[in-house]
């Protein structure tokens, strides 16, 4: 079965809204589990208008599924990791004042720079995925540069999924299958949901996690979160 990570930076944001401690990020992380969910994800981002970088370190705290902590590889977020050491580190290219990730990283380009981050991030015993662009060469090239998974950015996918789901979803078989073949691990994210989930998990039947999280939570506030991730995991079955 594909796992479900959910990324909860959408609680941080509204909790941040108003100050204080309302929602608990910790608690609806511990509740995520408890309704099912094979993972929690975070992005910190370098002004910490989500997650904060103190969340993290409470967050490795108490999740007891899998801990996936995403974010650009710059010396703040080396430490975190070194210091939390969760269960996957996911690397993305985004700026520091990018709004959500929007490209995937090109691995041929920064193989040198990726290369050596990875093998410092494997050091302090930490999976590594590496979030890329549905493409053959992206993926051989996250092979060459150590990465243990790959993520594949499924904007695109779920851009063009209602006009036409068979072509949007075939250069993401195309590259799973390169990866399999590789033998990368496989994890996708961004713009998944109810609609084009189980599909996109029917097309790649190796997929080893989705992180879900604007969508799992704007869907929460209609079925409410319990209901709303056992929905999630109905699609990944």
């Amino acid at each position: 079965m594909t796992h479900l990570s959910v990324n909860i930076n959408k609680i941080a944001t509204l909790r941040n809204a108003r100050g204080g401690n309302n929602p608990d990020v910790t608690k609806v992380a511990i509740d995520c589990e408890r309704f099912g969910a094979q993972g929690i994800t975070v992005h910190p981002r370098p002004d910490e208008r989500h997650i904060l970088y103190a969340d993290v370190i409470e967050l490795k705290r108490i999740v007891t599924t899998e801990f996936n902590v995403e974010g650009y590889p710059d010396k703040r977020y080396m430490r975190l990791v070194q210091e939390t050491k969760p269960e996957q580190a996911t690397l993305v290219p985004d700026k520091p004042d990018a709004i959500t990730s929007n490209a995937g990283w090109n691995t041929i380009k920064n193989e040198s720079m990726l290369t050596e981050i990875i093998a410092e991030l494997k050091s302090f015993g930490v999976r590594v995925s590496v979030f890329v662009d549905p493409s053959d060469r992206m993926v051989e090239g996250a092979k060459k540069i150590g990465a243990d998974r790959i993520e594949l950015y499924t904007e695109p996918y779920a851009s063009h999924y209602h006009q036409n789901r068979i072509v949007a979803v075939q250069p993401y078989i195309d590259a799973a299958k390169i990866a399999h073949e590789l033998g990368l691990g496989i994890n996708a994210g961004h713009d998944l949901d109810l609609h084009n989930l189980r599909f996109l998990k029917e097309s790649i039947p190796y997929l080893d996690e989705v992180s879900i999280g604007h969508a799992l939570i704007c869907d929460a506030l209609y079925l409410g979160l319990e209901n709303t991730i056992q929905h999630y995991l109905r699609q990944l079955k």
